[in-house]
């Protein structure tokens, strides 16, 4: 008896659990920016709020949560939830750092673009009159791979998933930083080239023979290695240097690193993973890790360190002409371009469409289509975004769990955590 007893009560629980994340909360959000529940909060302390990210986290099993809201050219409100590092219970704040994941790529491709537009390059040039190796897909040895093509996700090369055999090393973390430069550092050009121990080959048009480089966006990190490589080869610096001088120092983004060593470990959110009830860390699941924190091989696609301040320099800058608190990274013409959509066409039927390391999506749940990038690594889920109707408004929403891990509802709560925010950023809430 008493062993159906518990099996009851899961089963209630589990019952509360989907009202909540399918009914319950997007109905009394919905009614909360209609101000049906209440009229306009003031103040960071809004307790309605801040108990459903509360309850949201907990659903999806996110220990810590740091957000901030952009209004034209400055932050309006900013809070951490919960512990970035479980063990020591250290409370997460707007200046916790975090690994961005792919939201990295948003400033490898400011970086190229910013030799763009000294002249070194069109993006319409083949990348090969660049680059220290050949670069051309086997079934179309006569079609350039170009700039854009590399930018936008459109030159067929392949996501790793779909390679026949996953390569460890694409992921493998470090226990030091990160190579200092791509140059010459031997993986991308062995991947890259037929003679290479890697190359497999990895271009999405291999499968497809009828398809050549230009004719579709899919989504492949090996594009912004590249990318990083060439702003290696180009400006005559390593990748690394070339960010902080040209990108992070001007945003005063003192918070902001590729380099872990050069940050404060103690203010770094410790990535988790879920799993029956308990929170592991990398090196717990990853024998060849022996660090809780990501130092990647391809750190220029997903290695990037920062708080929700420091990025909100950067998104500041991308939605006010490339300029921030009067210093200027890029041009207007080139943001505009960076975020126009590129060809190929652009498609209804898709919910996610390509600029030049920029994007467009659709969330149904917050019925505004996005611009900007999001990411996901290990133990790391992030997003920043704004409203294209809105584009004087945005979000930036990091938390240390990757959702889908461990429980049925966890990627719904955090989709509707982000939405909640944008629509406290979009609402006319006074903040």
């Amino acid at each position: 008896m008493k062993i159906k007893m518990e099996i009851y009560k899961k089963a209630v629980v589990s019952l509360i659990a989907v009202l909540m994340v399918f009914s319950v909360i997007p109905a009394m959000v919905y009614a909360y920016y209609e101000n049906d529940f209440v009229e306009q909060r003031t103040g960071s302390n809004d307790i309605f709020f801040d108990k459903v990210v509360t309850i949201l986290m907990k659903l999806a099993h996110f220990p810590s949560l740091s957000a901030c809201i952009i209004d034209n050219d400055e932050v309006v409100w900013s809070k951490g939830y919960g512990s970035y590092d479980l063990e020591n219970e250290k409370p997460s704040t707007r200046y916790t750092i975090y690994n961005i994941g792919s939201i990295s790529k948003t400033i490898t491709g400011t970086a190229l673009m910013q030799l763009y537009e000294q002249g070194f390059f069109d993006l319409d040039d083949d990348v090969n009159d660049y680059l220290s190796f050949t670069l051309r897909n086997p079934n179309f040895p006569d079609v350039p791979i170009t700039f854009r093509m590399l930018l936008s996700h459109s030159s067929g090369l392949a996501p790793e998933i779909l390679i026949d055999d996953y390569h460890p090393w694409y992921w493998f973390n470090f226990s030091g930083d990160p190579p200092f430069s791509f140059y010459p550092f031997p993986w991308i050009i062995d991947y890259l080239t037929p003679d290479g121990k890697w190359y497999d080959p990895p271009f999405y048009g291999y499968w497809n023979p009828e398809d050549p480089p230009g004719e579709y966006h899919i989504y492949a990190n090996i594009n912004f290695d590249i990318v990083a490589y060439l702003v290696e080869l180009i400006s005559g610096e390593s990748f690394i240097d070339y960010c902080d001088e040209h990108i992070f120092l001007p945003l005063m983004m003192y918070e902001t690193s590729f380099n872990l060593s050069s940050l404060n470990i103690d203010d770094v959110a410790i990535p988790y993973y879920y799993s029956n009830g308990e929170y592991l860390t990398i090196d717990t699941l990853q024998g060849f890790a022996d660090s809780k924190y990501h130092r990647m091989l391809h750190y220029p696609v997903g290695g990037l360190y920062t708080t929700v301040i420091d990025l909100s320099h950067f998104l500041i800058a991308h939605m006010n002409d490339g300029v921030y608190k009067g210093i200027s990274i890029l041009e207007k013409d080139t943001i505009i371009e960076m975020h126009r959509i590129q060809p190929p066409d652009f498609d209804d039927s898709q919910t996610t469409d390509y600029g030049l390391a920029w994007v467009e999506m659709d969330y149904s749940f917050c019925k505004e289509k996005l611009a900007g990038h999001n990411g996901g690594n290990f133990g790391v889920w992030t997003f920043m975004y704004y409203p294209c109707s809105y584009n004087d408004t945005g979000v930036i929403f990091f938390v240390n769990n990757l959702p889908n891990t461990g429980t049925l509802f966890s990627n719904r709560a955090a989709l509707i955590l982000f939405n909640i925010l944008c629509k406290k950023a979009i609402g006319g809430i006074k903040i």
